[in-house]
């Protein structure tokens, strides 16, 4: 990925002009920044301990020194950043085990709460290569598949953490209570995931203030939903504004996202100055499409709409497993390629992204390219020899131990 003229051209890749221009055909300085953005979401999906057999299920395999090199994102890669902040979400009613992992063992490390996300800053290095000091939030997408979109109730809901007691928005029931409940039970939702983030931005913030600061919030799936949530939340009650009234932009990019509110959450979104978020939808994905954007039912998109089309790659399989489309190293090969709509065939790789990585957690390459299908894998699942040639489970990075926030 070239950085300098992402360093140059930053506030436009972020939104200020609404990417007019820039999305047909797909901007080669927007697709690296698209790519960029998708794989630090996606070591959201990478570091989550998913294994009920183990203690830790439900947190981060890894700690915040070491994220990201641990899910491959230190070599080559001129975008740096330091995690500063892990933070954890529950939910103030029952919801499917697509969102909440609970673990089996007794001594588990928490049974309310599941590891949500981080936030992190640019180092000195990253701020040359990005242009200024980008603080970013990732949020973490569904585990399982897609069980949620039937799973889950579409009921539209007011959001007065957000938007006050008596506002006319109204959002999704689900996602809106993982964004904002607490929990006295857990010690890692005291206060709730939006509140964690909230303060942890407006410390950076003010931090950071005599600098030039992006604040830019990501995620796929669930996640993009909640980067939604959340990068309104930040502009509307003003976490992106220092001590002395500078206010930072604040850019969503959100991958494979459900919609998120009804018609009166859109106009504060339209109404928000410093607020800008694209969405970027596959074509054959279905989770976009849902809840349904209809009178009756009330939702409606939000933010700038850009269009791939990974069904289009020579590289993959022909599939009718909804989940290849809408996994997101599928999304990230698909703004890699696709040449944009008003291309017949549409198709080819203008990034010189690893292929292989499109295999990470699926089997969609075709057979000729010689890539194992669902690599990415912990090492014998976490099973571990001792000295004395027992094996225990030891799933987590060693002598990491989750903590409240």
């Amino acid at each position: 990925m070239s950085s300098s003229s992402i360093a140059e051209r930053w506030e436009v890749l972020s939104g200020s002009t609404n990417w007019k221009g820039l999305t047909d055909p797909l901007d080669l300085d927007l697709r690296n920044y698209l790519i960029h953005y998708g794989q630090m979401t996606e070591a959201t999906y990478e570091t989550f301990n998913a294994e009920l057999a183990s203690k830790y299920a439900g947190s981060s395999r890894y700690s915040e020194a070491n994220l990201f090199a641990k899910v491959g994102l230190d070599k080559g890669n001129p975008y740096k950043y330091e995690v500063t902040k892990y933070f954890y979400a529950t939910s103030s009613y029952t919801l499917p085990d697509a969102f909440i992992i609970k673990p089996i063992p007794l001594d588990a490390w928490s049974r309310e709460s599941n590891w949500m996300g981080y936030v992190a800053v640019a180092t000195d290095e990253g701020k040359t290569a990005l242009g200024r000091r980008d603080i970013i939030v990732c949020w973490r997408g569904t585990i399982r598949t897609l069980e949620w979109v039937s799973d889950l109730e579409f009921l539209l809901v007011p959001a007065p953490e957000i938007f006050g007691a008596g506002a006319s928005p109204q959002v999704h029931r689900g996602f809106y209570n993982l964004y904002s409940s607490e929990n006295p039970d857990s010690a890692f939702n005291t206060i709730s995931a939006r509140d964690q983030v909230l303060a942890e931005v407006k410390r950076l913030v003010e931090l950071y203030k005599n600098e030039e600061v992006s604040i830019t919030v990501c995620g796929h799936s669930l996640g993009a939903s909640l980067a939604t949530l959340n990068a309104i939340d930040i502009a509307t009650n003003g976490a992106n504004t220092t001590s002395d009234g500078k206010s930072f932009p604040v850019t969503g990019f959100v991958y494979a996202s459900p919609r998120t509110g009804d018609y009166n959450f859109k106009n504060v979104y339209d109404a928000t100055p410093n607020l800008h978020l694209l969405r970027i939808r596959n074509v054959p994905d279905i989770v976009p499409q849902v809840p349904p954007a209809t009178p009756l039912i009330g939702y409606t998109d939000v933010g700038v709409e850009l269009t791939i089309d990974f069904s289009k790659s020579s590289y993959v399989k022909p599939s009718t497993d909804i989940w290849n489309w809408h996994n997101l190293e599928g999304y990230l090969h698909g703004i890699a390629g696709t040449e944009g709509a008003g291309v017949l065939d549409g198709f080819s790789l203008v990034v010189n992204r690893d292929i292989s990585l499109v295999n990470k957690s699926q089997d969609h390459l075709k057979e000729e390219y010689s890539i194992p299908g669902n690599w990415w894998v912990e090492k014998n699942m976490g099973m571990v020899q001792q000295d004395d040639g027992s094996w225990k489970l030891m799933n987590n990075e060693e002598g990491y131990i989750p903590r409240p926030p």
